[in-house]
């Protein structure tokens, strides 16, 4: 069911700070027209720990009108709350989602036990028809529920079929194939990773789940695609082309303070909205906490989206047909940029 190239897709603000339906409505039609297999409903990519579940659940409300019948609908209803992920995911079921994404839970750090007995089991305990994609990533979690008690669930829940891999750890993955059988679904969780796990006889992922396919859906349908007909070259020629951007789902960059260098970490989803931004997308800021990248590291992935840009025009001039700009003077414009990152550290 789950194969092929899914969006993890942004929630579009308006500045401020309430949701932009309108723009929710335009990135849907972009993904569909542009063959996405499936959209990730506010998922973490989708500033999920910041919305209000109304907020949450109206989201995912107005992303099935949009994609019923066109392409498939992931909710994100995991949390930190059992009873919040069971509230969500029946909401989730009411709307007819095509599944559920649970995140490993964050900040109280539970145990891989705990992970599966107190948060995953739950729900798929009270949600039997409703397929449930675990997410694991430690990095952005603190924790991590292990291939072992993935596998147990597996065995004994039959709605738990597939897994989003953001462990970045090829043994990590090898062993889920492993432990978890043929028949179990790997989903890359790293857009610069995808490749290398579809290829690898010991990983056989069968897709991606993906930030930058909010700005590049075609081009990662089509790689991805191409990997599950055994089309390595073809992908591979796709990958290359887009390999600046697979390395802007996150940006490092060092910094002058008053206080001395220091180290700017800018995370996901904060490099790809402010490249929608730029590129005229509706995206809108972020959620604070999070805010805006540095000047400098806003550089780097209008760089990486021009050398892109460069290599294939088609690959970016989907968006261009979708929101009516001109994507090249976009990307050369210092008006575009205007506002999109602190003005200084």
């Amino acid at each position: 069911m789950f194969k092929g190239c899914f969006t993890a897709s942004v929630t579009p603000m308006r500045d401020d700070g309430s949701i932009d339906y309108d723009g929710l409505e335009q990135l849907m039609e972009f993904q569909i027209s542009n063959g996405i297999q499936g959209i990730i409903a506010v998922g973490t990519t989708g500033e999920s720990p910041t919305l209000l579940w109304e907020e949450h659940n109206e989201v995912i409300e107005r992303t099935r009108s949009a994609t019923q019948g066109r392409c498939l609908l992931v909710a994100g209803t995991g949390s930190n709350s059992t009873r919040e992920t069971l509230a969500g995911t029946g909401h989730a079921a009411h709307v007819k989602a095509d599944g559920v994404l649970l995140v490993d839970p964050y900040y109280n750090g539970p145990s891989s036990l705990e992970i599966r007995r107190e948060y995953i089991e739950p729900v798929a305990q009270a949600f039997p028809d409703m397929p449930i994609i675990p997410y694991i990533i430690p990095g952005r979690t603190g924790t991590m529920m292990h291939v072992e008690d993935l596998a147990i669930l597996a065995e004994s829940h039959g709605n738990i079929t597939t897994v989003k891999e953001a462990t970045g750890d090829f043994d990590n993955m090898a062993k889920t194939r492993r432990v978890c059988g043929d028949h179990f679904t790997i989903l890359s969780g790293d857009d610069d990773k995808t490749v290398e796990m579809m290829q690898r006889d010991d990983i056989k992922a069968a897709g991606v789940i993906s930030v930058m396919s909010n700005v590049i859906p075609g081009p990662l349908v089509n790689m991805t695609r191409m990997l599950n007909e055994g089309d390595a070259a073809g992908a591979q020629q796709i990958a290359a082309k887009l390999q600046p951007l697979f390395g802007c789902v996150g940006v490092t960059t060092t910094e002058a303070s008053s206080q001395g260098d220091v180290q700017c970490k800018s995370r996901n989803p904060t490099p790809v909205k402010s490249l929608m931004k730029v590129l005229g997308m509706p995206a809108g800021p972020c959620r604070q906490p999070l805010g805006k990248m540095t000047p400098r590291g806003l550089q780097v992935i209008v760089q990486a989206a021009q050398a892109v840009h460069q290599r294939d025009p088609s690959l970016l001039g989907p968006i261009g047909d979708a929101f009516g700009v001109d994507v090249e003077a976009r990307l050369n414009d210092a008006a575009s940029l205007a506002g999109v990152a602190y003005t200084d550290y």
